[in-house]
């Protein structure tokens, strides 16, 4: 487009590109023809071997076919195949194989035009800034290829150098499947209404910030700090003296793509430990720090092995995230949605998750919610309970499309790329472990969570957990805390401190109170729960930890404050109420 308007952008405007392209309608229908002519020659093509009984000989073609169609197309395009190529239960074998190409495996630009870019960038000969460079890159992907180079203070890293002219191919694409959203949401078989655009909208402004490099540091170095105690979470650093818009040079990661199976088995790392770092570090993504990253298929995310510092032990498993192009954030309100949302899941209250899906904006504040609520007990009753390890976000997404076809369900623009980095990163695990469950890591993330209660907001809600229909539930907590113990990680005795801590201060008074109706409602002092609890918990209560934890959280509180305690004990354990008991 050289000198026009919309290479000067910087942010995605929709308006801006559509003004533009009004005026050169040629432009436009030229590539929508070339669009549909590709697809339609495919989708032929796939006829045509299902009349001539050839399917089954044809289909490693016809797999090289669509990535190659993809390839053509560009950038937009491809970055549709690299979501598919991690869902192994949604897209057959052969063609998967083609798809996880698209990944890092894409023609490259040529070598000359990516350093004289690097070299415009930085106003510097490629000698004068690196003492080594590959000759070739050691990866090609939709927006920039990467090669592996050294400073010369020896330190090795990435740089990464877009692809050149990227705007006219974004700016175009994205106005198609704008025009494209707005023409065919009405006759989709799902209440989206105009969301549909808004979701292009959402792709476009997200695809403007991954082409912005110096937003991509900054996105890396706010991650990084994020995660900087968990050793789990490996963030290379950014060399900003050699950044700029289009260039980006960070530290390399010595890693093995997570499809790499064999690689992983071979020096040593644990599977289900990169599937439990990547699902953990998902969640505290969403529910903790509200930033999370949005793109993460298996080209953006490396198994690296640690090694022991001692030589002797095992080598530990983490996980680099690399590309932080395509991020998103979550507001306070958002991540206590989501909490809510959950928390009305394990309680199996239907008519305030249905609130909480108004919240979230799936549903609009004037809908009636009680023709609903019926529906989302039949489809989530089953979650929480016995077949809660036949739950996958395929299993629950293919039953909420009925209800979007039967009631006023709608995706909104934000959760679109929740939506696509959760089934993405289940896809990953798939990959893995073919007999993985997310909710198996989840669950105990969650339970810890409450547990531990580190905000008023999260103690609230263990507390809403706790309690239903003003009763104490002896069953759940059992749960939560079986569940909690089933992640290696949890040590209960830091948050038995915390706990004692709680009930002691002036916040947890109410919970005070009800533990003591609760352990002696129905006219009786409720030993056998007391017991089964105490079983539970006694092999990670050792006595003298135990006693330590407890003289440490009652040295937070006066004498004063202690005693003013003794008297509501006393007087509730002669006031029992009574009551019935529910399970989980």
């Amino acid at each position: 487009m050289g000198r026009s308007p919309l290479s000067q952008l910087r942010r995605y405007d929709a308006s801006a590109i559509a003004q533009y392209y009004r005026y050169r309608p040629w432009r436009a229908i030229w590539r929508a023809l070339r669009i549909a002519g590709l697809f339609l020659g495919f989708i032929l093509g796939l006829k045509w071997d299902d009349w001539q009984g050839q399917t089954e000989r044809n289909k490693c073609r016809r797999a090289s076919q669509l990535r190659q169609i993809l390839t053509d197309l560009g950038p937009t395009f491809i970055k549709v195949g690299q979501a598919l190529s991690t869902r192994p239960d949604l897209v057959q074998q052969d063609f998967l194989d083609e798809l996880v190409k698209l990944q890092d495996q894409l023609p490259p630009f040529p070598n000359e035009l990516a350093f004289r870019i690097i070299e415009t960038q930085l106003d510097a000969p490629i000698a004068d800034t690196f003492s080594e460079i590959s000759p070739n890159p050691i990866a090609a992907a939709s927006l920039g290829q990467v090669y592996r180079a050294r400073l010369f203070s020896g330190e090795e890293v990435a740089v990464k150098v877009q692809r050149p002219n990227l705007h006219p191919i974004l700016t175009l694409d994205l106005y198609l499947m704008r025009w494209a959203a707005g023409w065919l949401s009405p006759w989709l078989p799902l209440n989206l209404g105009h969301d549909l655009t808004l979701i292009v909208d959402e792709f476009g402004t997200k695809l403007f910030e991954e082409i912005d490099y110096i937003n991509e540091g900054r996105n890396a170095e706010k991650f990084a700090d994020n995660f900087r105690n968990d050793p789990t979470v490996k963030v290379p650093s950014i060399v900003w003296r050699y950044t700029t818009n289009t260039v980006l040079v960070l530290e390399w990661i010595n890693g093995f793509k997570l499809t790499d199976f064999d690689r992983i088995k071979q020096v040593g790392l644990d599977t289900d430990a990169l599937i439990r770092i990547g699902v953990t570090s998902g969640l505290r993504q969403l529910l903790e720090h509200g930033f999370f990253h949005a793109d993460p298929h298996p080209g953006n995310l490396f198994a690296v092995a640690s090694p022991s510092t001692n030589g002797k032990q095992p080598v530990t498993a983490q996980m680099a995230y690399i590309d932080f192009g395509m991020m998103d954030q979550l507001d306070e309100g958002g991540k206590e949605n989501l909490v809510d949302a959950i928390v009305h899941l394990i309680n199996k209250d239907y008519i305030e998750l249905a609130k909480d899906f108004v919240k979230l904006g799936f549903l609009t504040p004037d809908v009636d919610i009680l023709p609903i609520v019926p529906a989302l007990e039949s489809v989530l009753g089953n979650i929480i309970g016995e077949s809660v390890r036949d739950f996958n976000f395929k299993t629950i997404t293919d039953q909420f499309s009925t209800l979007m076809y039967d009631y006023p369900f709608r995706i909104p623009a934000k959760f679109a790329l929740i939506i696509r980095s959760l089934v993405t990163q289940e896809g990953l695990a798939l990959t893995l472990n073919p007999n993985f469950r997310i909710v198996e890591v989840a669950y105990p993330y969650i339970a810890r969570r409450l547990l531990t209660g580190e905000s008023a907001q999260l103690r609230r809600r263990l507390i809403e957990v706790l309690f239903k229909d003003g009763k104490f539930q002896w069953q759940r907590l059992e749960n939560l805390i079986a569940i909690a113990q089933s992640d290696d990680g949890f040590d209960l005795l830091p948050t038995a401190q915390l706990g004692l801590q709680y009930i002691l201060s002036g916040e947890g008074q109410f919970l005070r109170q009800q533990l003591l109706l609760a352990l002696t409602e129905d006219d009786r002092f409720h030993t056998e729960e007391v017991q089964r609890l105490w079983n539970l918990i006694k092999d990670d209560l050792k006595p003298d930890r135990l006693l330590s934890a407890a003289v440490g959280a009652i040295a937070e509180f006066s004498a004063a404050r202690t005693a003013a305690i003794i008297p509501s004990v006393a007087a509730l354990t002669r006031n029992p109420s009574n009551g019935t008991m529910k399970e989980f």
